[in-house]
């Protein structure tokens, strides 16, 4: 079994970031990904220096695969089932039963949101539908906006809008109990609330443009937010590893080095406790690059 200096478990924007920091320094480096990452969806990030009119998630992760494996990062597409540490290594089996093994490691798992099922919305994720307000909360600045939601987790999403704009209406899909303190701060912002099923999302292409609720009832506005709650935490391999867990399950790490509880094993991007942002992202991986670098000089 052929033994790298590091594996990189995930390959979304934490995880090219680090291993194309690694692959400069000349490190063996292996990157393990699913390709079913949040990355893999967005159609637009707008927030990243550089980019004023938006770049995919899609472009970040082609160009960055490439950049990195033109340094000699190898990758592997498929889903790590378990790691185990055996003799100072980190043994990475596949769902295919393969196994890699690394002298450290890196968990860039990430998370991925709990979206409801209606595909005409995947097509405008990052263009005219979000998931983020720190992100795209000014995409919708004075602009009609309808947050599709659960309980809440929507009417919040709905309530932190009001910082962008005065036009939302929240539709509790999920039909979810809300608590009485948000309904009447809901109320107080004049914030339209439905608490129906959605029946029909409708859309034209990556162009969002309303919904048909079960009752009939005809919803329309070119921008949405989804907010659900319940999102994925993509920490199981950590906690089975030992990891020390944030109460909401993101991965603890040294603010400074990003290692974990766990000597020689690492955590960046949505994973960690951290703002969930691109650039935040981006910066955790090379962080935790350079400290892995220094542990294998050292």
């Amino acid at each position: 079994m052929v033994i790298y200096e590091c594996v990189i478990v995930g390959g979304g924007i934490a995880g090219l970031q680090a291993a194309i920091q690694l692959g400069r320094y000349g490190h063996r480096v292996l990157v393990i990904d699913s390709n079913n990452g949040r990355s893999s969806l967005c159609r637009a990030y707008h927030n990243i220096l550089g980019w004023a009119n938006g770049v995919s998630g899609d472009y970040l992760r082609t160009t960055g695969r490439s950049q990195a494996e033109d340094l000699g990062v190898e990758f592997l597409n498929s889903t790590v089932v378990g790691i185990v540490e055996k003799d100072c290594e980190f043994i990475c089996t596949t769902k295919d039963g393969k196994k890699f093994s690394g002298k450290r490691l890196l968990l860039a798992t990430g998370i991925m949101d709990r979206l409801p099922n209606f595909p005409e919305l995947y097509p405008c994720l990052g263009i005219s539908v979000y998931v983020c307000p720190d992100c795209d909360g000014y995409e919708v600045k004075k602009k009609r906006t309808i947050v599709i939601g659960s309980g809440n987790a929507g009417a919040n999403m709905a309530l932190t809008l009001t910082y962008w704009t005065e036009e939302i209406i929240y539709i509790n899909h999920e039909k979810q109990e809300i608590d009485e303190t948000i309904q009447s701060q809901l109320l107080t912002k004049n914030i339209p609330y439905y608490h129906e099923v959605i029946n029909k999302v409708l859309a034209k292409e990556s162009q969002f443009k309303g919904v048909i609720l079960q009752n009939g009832t005809k919803l329309e506005g070119n921008h949405a937010f989804i907010a659900f709650g319940g999102n994925e935490i993509r920490s199981e391999l950590a906690s089975h590893l030992g990891v020390e867990l944030h109460e909401n399950r993101h991965i603890l790490t040294d603010s400074r080095t990003k290692m974990t509880n766990i000597k020689y094993v690492w955590a960046a991007g949505d994973v960690a406790a951290h703002s969930e942002q691109v650039t935040i992202a981006m910066g955790e991986g090379s962080q935790a690059a350079i400290w892995i670098h220094k542990s294998l000089m050292s």
